[in-house]
């Protein structure tokens, strides 16, 4: 207790004395490892998706909504998106257990003509982002719902109603094996990376006919029976959970009577102890004393395993509480200096740039990607390195290989201007968990050197296959490199046979950042510092690499 003290008593003084630091009294590299995550609610097409799919064009643009949206995190380097899967008794995906929720084609029991759940792991993968199944587990909506009638058809003796909700009985074997069963299926079925227990707790207006250690125990048994049937399937595959953000009062803070173990019956500290769970994202939606001792008191009590504060973000909002944007930012610092990561709440607001908590997340917090923390507690030997490591030059753009010794394997690259490339500065990050083998990158000063990495499922690296680069191919790195003063960049002249229309700008990993039209001193106020291809594109929609540039405003 005498270290919790020290830690809640150091973070208050740092809470209490904000007005005197600014964020440059952090560090301003962050860490290599750190959960940077958002909750993607479908529930209403809250978050996404906006359009319905009924049709090929709707269905199309469905997609692009949800590629639009992880455009947008990855640039503000996001690296789990907890995505609602089971919403109230339906899924997004086509399951033997539960009907289709009407969130994606507006009918409730009606697919939307391909499955979402896989395209959206597929679309997180290929940015170099987790993505795992949010499951919401006890309430299932109102009585007339379609999760309720198939629950009452296949299941009525797991339902009970509380005024005018149905709700799963948490007291009944059933509902574990049930739920259980349904992430069993997901991870059986898909190449997903965690299965997220939202609403694993004991409704807060039911009043309880047994003792508040049999209903902790209870949800445990919910806990513990959806961990052994997801570790028998996949043992990488994380299980996490989204506990009410107070564990319990503190010797000195009184949790409101809104914590975790009296009011939900969650036993979370205990779930962590027995390697049920491998993170937790406590709902921390406070401010002040009602955060900063409770983040301090889970981090302190988690065995080892993965905590990551859930950000109220919504209250940043005039229609919620209007909170003032140093709230937030304040406790995004103290989470990182305390070694614990973020999920904000919800995607929404982040995507609105809500008092501008986008642009503070794309510019100041997140300068560079993290890779998410290893799961130390699984023990195995670390992959073998990447071999065959190949650096090659091609005018402006350099291309990195190397060979592949096991499938399963996910990799990152690293690229610094010394040898050899220190692959613990985070700032030497160029691409995270990427199944390529071979990556293009634009030349500069800071691509001279390379190093690769595996990576496996639980997070463990390899040791780094690095380059040797000679003088000449050093040279070639300064060479198609087009110049800006990070407002505007002069475009070389283009022969007019060329027909431009367009410029796109993309990042190395040759996601399209943005499109413009034409202009000799093209304007990049909007675009963050870093490295981009720039190409043309003519009116018949062929496109010519131009060269790249480095935006880089600020010094580090």
């Amino acid at each position: 207790m005498r270290k919790l003290f020290t830690i809640i008593l150091a973070f208050i003084c740092i809470t209490t004395s904000a007005q005197i630091f600014t964020t440059d009294s952090y560090s301003s590299v962050p860490p290599k490892r750190e959960v940077r995550a958002v909750w993607m609610t479908t529930i209403g097409g809250l978050d996404w998706p906006r359009t319905y799919a009924h049709t090929p064009r709707t269905m199309e643009k469905q997609k692009q909504e949800f590629r639009e949206l992880l455009d947008r995190l990855q640039r503000a380097n996001f690296n789990t998106i907890l995505l609602q899967t089971r919403i109230r008794g339906t899924v997004i995906y086509p399951s033997t257990f539960e009907p289709w929720d009407g969130c994606m084609s507006g009918n409730p029991g009606t697919s939307p003509g391909y499955d979402p759940l896989e395209f959206a792991i597929e679309e997180c993968h290929k940015r170099g982002m987790e993505c795992h199944a949010w499951i919401v587990c006890i309430p299932v909506g109102r009585p007339n719902g379609t999760g309720p009638k198939n629950l009452k058809r296949k299941h009525p003796e797991l339902l009970m109603k509380i005024d005018n909700e149905m709700f799963m009985r948490p007291e009944k074997k059933g509902t574990a094996d049930y739920i259980a069963n349904i992430c069993r299926e997901i991870v059986h079925n898909y190449d997903i990376d965690g299965i997220h227990l939202d609403y694993i707790r004991y409704p807060e207006t039911m009043k309880l006919s047994i003792s508040k250690t049999q209903a902790r125990q209870n949800i445990s048994c919910i806990v513990r029976t959806v961990h052994d049937a997801v570790k028998t399937e996949k043992p990488w595959v994380k299980i996490s959970c989204s506990p009410i953000g107070k564990r319990n009062d503190l010797n000195r803070y009184w949790s409101r009577g809104w914590n975790a173990e009296d009011k939900g019956c969650q036993d979370v500290e205990r779930w962590m102890s027995e390697g049920w769970m491998d993170q937790i994202y406590p709902m921390m939606y406070f401010r002040g004393d009602n955060f900063f001792p409770f983040a301090a008191d889970w981090k302190e009590r988690s065995h080892g395993k993965t905590v990551s504060a859930g950000l109220g973000i919504y209250f940043l909002s005039p229609k919620e509480a209007n909170w003032n944007f140093d709230e937030i930012q304040r406790e995004m610092n103290v989470c990182r200096q305390m070694g614990i990561g973020t999920a904000m709440f919800r995607n929404k607001f982040l995507m609105d740039n809500m008092k501008g908590l986008y642009d503070y997340t794309l510019q100041e917090q997140n300068l560079y990607p993290a890779l998410v923390p290893e799961m130390t507690w699984y023990k195995h030997e670390a992959p073998t390195m990447p071999t065959n490591l190949s650096v090659k030059y091609d005018n402006d753009i350099i291309n990195i290989s190397w060979e592949d010794h096991n499938s399963s394997l996910y990799y990152n690259v690293y690229a610094s201007n010394v040898a050899p490339v220190n692959i613990n500065d985070p700032r030497n990050i160029i691409a995270t968990r990427t199944k390529r083998t071979s990556l293009d990158v634009p030349q500069s000063e800071r691509t001279k050197y390379f190093a690769v990495t595996a990576i496996d499922r639980y997070g463990k690296e390899s040791s780094p296959a690095q380059s040797n680069n000679n003088a000449n191919e050093e040279n070639a790195i300064r060479q198609g490199l087009i110049r800006n003063n990070g407002n505007t960049v002069a475009l070389p002249p283009i022969p007019s046979t060329l027909d431009i229309e367009y410029i796109l700008i993309e990042s190395v990993a040759n996601n399209i950042i943005t499109s413009k039209k034409y202009e000799k001193n093209l304007n990049i106020n909007n675009i963050p510092d870093g490295m981009y291809i720039i190409r043309s594109l003519s009116k018949k929609g062929k496109s010519h690499r131009l060269g790249w540039m480095f935006i880089k405003r600020r010094e580090i």
